[in-house]
């Protein structure tokens, strides 16, 4: 043995060898063995899922029948006798408003439709006309060269073969040049009682979104899917609903939420902004809106809050000016 140097001994813990080996073996955080067998699993893992508990939210779904039925019911409530706002007192005049009632309003479109049809009464004096004799009639509902087109054909091919009648059949109205879906639908819809889709314009697009009954911006497939959740008996009167809603509150540019019979069942990204002023003579009152600004005149304050969720509404006969504490 080297001078200076001290072997290595082994350490004299005191305890047994084997103790250690066990010891180390309960502390270890490894995974643990898995059985082989099927036999060998808890009882409690061959049942199948787990079943949820009574307790358990179920997930949004924004399709559910119940959700469908009361937004029905809320637009029952607020438009219950609406109708197709283009001015008409035939299946001709309404399908000529209709056809020029792209990309312009119902109000411009029923300036003009009392002149015309005034200076050509019937189909037979429409499909005597050029396109171009139309032009300077209907130049104000724009994009008027093709509209005169297609009004012009539309009562040349009445006459020539449906007898001068517009047609009353989804697959004759659509022959007629000018005329697709949401045009047959109005007309169908609205003049022959004869519920043959939805009509899907560029209210019903947006509202349709807004309220999570599509995800698609095709009209086509936007009319399919309204079909599937909407009884058939209520596809006229809903597209007109629905038209309405988009005029009157659920505008493109900041939608009056507020006033809207829908909004603690509407989830839209872009719901606006409400103002709730509280007042120093105020009395105590809490409610919300699903999104608002809170402005305290009594200290010069203002709190902004955001919230897409269900809310309670202020009662309207309630005495006093309103407040949120």
């Amino acid at each position: 043995m080297v001078r200076g140097v001290v072997p290595r001994q082994p350490a004299k813990t005191g305890r047994h060898e084997g103790a250690r080996t066990v010891s180390r073996g309960q502390r270890s955080r490894g995974p643990s063995r898995q059985p082989k067998h099927s036999s060998e699993f808890p009882s409690s893992l061959s049942q199948g899922p787990r079943q949820k508990s009574k307790t358990e939210k179920k997930a949004y779904n924004p399709l559910a029948p119940e959700r469908i039925q009361e937004i029905l019911k809320r637009l029952d409530q607020q438009y219950p006798d609406v109708t197709c706002a283009l001015q008409h007192k035939s299946a001709w005049e309404l399908l000529v408003a209709t056809i020029l009632s792209a990309q312009a309003t119902d109000v411009r479109v029923n300036m003009v439709t009392p002149e015309i049809f005034k200076k050509y009464p019937t189909v037979a004096d429409f499909a005597a006309l050029r396109p171009e004799q139309l032009e300077p009639d209907i130049r104000s509902t724009g994009f008027f060269r093709n509209k005169s087109k297609s009004v012009v054909g539309a009562a040349k091919k009445i006459m020539s073969d449906f007898g001068g009648q517009v047609p009353d059949e989804m697959e004759k109205i659509l022959t007629l040049p000018g005329v697709a879906r949401k045009t047959a639908n109005v007309v169908l819809g609205t003049w022959f009682g004869e519920s043959e889709g939805v009509v899907v314009d560029t209210h019903v697009h947006r509202v349709s979104r807004r309220l999570e009954l599509t995800k698609y911006d095709d009209p086509k497939k936007i009319e399919q899917d309204l079909m599937k959740i909407i009884p058939r008996d209520r596809w006229t009167l809903f597209s007109h609903q629905i038209i309405w809603h988009g005029r009157k509150l659920c505008i493109a540019r900041s939608p009056k939420c507020a006033e809207c019979p829908l909004e603690n069942i509407c989830h839209a990204a872009d719901k606006t902004w409400t103002t709730v002023e509280i007042h120093k003579n105020a009395k105590p009152w809490t409610f919300s809106f699903p999104s608002f600004q809170m402005i305290d005149h009594a200290h010069s304050s203002s709190v902004c809050y955001r919230d897409n969720y269900e809310h309670d509404r202020p009662d309207p006969d309630s005495a006093g000016s309103p407040s949120c504490h």
